[in-house]
């Protein structure tokens, strides 16, 4: 399924039932008082997350959602039925955005979070209502009031713990698939990763989401390649891990790759640009000699950075960097958990 990450819907609440007009007709009772009972209440929108949803290509689909209103009052009291209230699934990590002002209504993170987006109109009053002592016989009712509508941005950001960066075929996709069960598609051109995906990494006895966003290039911030649709995925995670594919045999291109990829972070959120980052040597079975020379190049341009080596694509080194992603995972979650 092609992952879609913005939808623009327009919600509706249904409209509350007209209040009754009537009066008592019984036989033996001539002067029977006002009987016409309220309208029944519309039905609200209803937001729910569902971890089984991965994209927001329903929205895309569909539009414009609609609930039912309320029923009209009847006579000899009795009240409309309130209409049922209408429930969208949404991905976990929605968030809901109003298009008029661009304020953020709701951040959805968690599995079968709900939230009521747009709140059905209150049923109208029937004519008993409006009996006084010295209006026995009131003509007077109230139509419902008009649910709520609104224009909704629907923006879905990867929840994931970490975000896997680098140039295209840095080999991403490859380490991904090579620990989780997820199944990118890997291929020798550039951006061959059109959507991120997700996969679930089990190490000794943790787990971690990890995110492959596409390829980054200079400019993506600005809407180049794949750009700032893909980057602001990775505002979420706890740990960049940024690949660099040592086998081109240039340490020079690979600092200025590691250098534009910095810089199209920074540019786009400063908060994201002070993640914490990992520089993994990647592609280190095809020339071991190269990592010695390339390890120490990079400490010189990146001050107390972490550097593995690895080789996605024969596990080389991954046992003990997964051992190492899932302590700081932990560590990240603990503290989070007593802030």
């Amino acid at each position: 399924m092609r992952f879609i990450d913005e939808a623009f819907i327009e919600i509706t609440a249904g409209n509350g039932g007209r209040g009754c007009l009537s009066f008592r007709r019984e036989k033996y009772i001539p002067k029977g008082g006002p009987d016409g009972g309220d309208g029944g209440k519309g039905g609200s929108i209803l937001l729910e997350t569902d971890e089984s949803l991965t994209t927001l290509q329903d929205f895309r689909l569909q539009k414009k959602y609609k609930a039912k209103n309320g029923s009209q009052g009847l006579g000899k009291n009795k009240h409309g039925k309130d209409a049922e209230n209408t429930t969208l699934k949404v991905p976990v990590g929605t968030i809901i955005i109003d298009e008029s002002t661009n304020e953020i209504i709701a951040d959805l993170v968690s599995n079968k979070e709900i939230i009521e987006i747009a709140k059905g109109g209150q049923g109208g009053l029937g004519n008993a209502r409006f009996k006084t002592s010295t209006n026995r016989a009131p003509r007077k009712f109230t139509d419902g009031a008009d649910g709520e509508n609104l224009k909704l941005k629907l923006e879905l950001k990867v929840l994931a713990d970490v975000g896997l960066l680098g140039m295209p075929n840095a080999g991403k996709s490859t380490l991904i698939s090579k620990i989780s069960s997820a199944k990118p598609k890997v291929a020798d051109y550039p951006f061959t990763t059109l959507s991120p995906n997700l996969g679930v990494v089990q190490s000794d006895f943790n787990s971690f989401v990890v995110a492959d966003i596409p390829g980054l290039i200079p400019g993506a911030s600005e809407g180049i390649g794949l750009g700032i649709k893909f980057l602001k995925h990775l505002s979420r995670v706890k740990i960049l891990l940024h690949l660099v594919d040592i086998s081109i045999f240039d340490n020079d291109q690979v600092i200025k790759n590691l250098k534009d990829i910095n810089k199209e972070l920074e540019l786009f959120s400063e908060e994201l640009a002070q993640k914490e980052q990992w520089i993994l040597l990647n592609k280190n079975d095809v020339d071991p000699s190269q990592e010695k020379e390339i390890r120490e190049v990079i400490k010189d341009s990146f001050k107390d950075v972490k550097i593995f080596s690895i080789s996605a694509l024969s596990g080389l080194g991954l046992d003990k960097l997964l051992s190492k992603i899932g302590s700081r995972v932990i560590s990240f979650n603990e503290n989070e958990a007593n802030e």
